[in-house]
């Protein structure tokens, strides 16, 4: 990722482990969290029911939906049942407190 094609997002400081920050980014549904120190950004909607899955909880890696329970691992994207579409996956990166993350390909 270079500095030219990401965006800032948010303070580093706001970006909590385990936690889930929920913001749009260019009209994009965007979820932010840190995972063993790793900051991770990924769409904020489930692929299977189009819930927020900013509302559910960080469990081993994966983003789990509050509503039926789908998991969506946090480096992939790749979805477990129900869904079967993947996530989002953004590059994120830290860099002088703050949070930056590409939403391109």
């Amino acid at each position: 990722m270079t500095i030219s094609e990401a965006i800032d997002v948010a303070a580093a400081e706001d970006v909590l482990e385990g936690r889930i920050l929920a913001l749009f980014v260019q009209d994009t549904p965007l979820a932010l969290t840190r995972v063993n120190g790793v900051v991770r950004a990924f769409g904020d909607v489930c692929t299977h029911d189009g819930g927020p899955l900013a509302e559910g909880e960080i469990v081993g890696g994966c983003v789990v939906c509050p509503r039926h329970g789908a998991r969506f691992d946090l480096v992939t994207g790749r979805p477990t049942f129900p869904a079967v579409a993947k996530a989002p996956i953004y590059a994120a990166a830290e860099r002088d407190g703050r949070i930056w993350v590409t939403l391109g390909a």
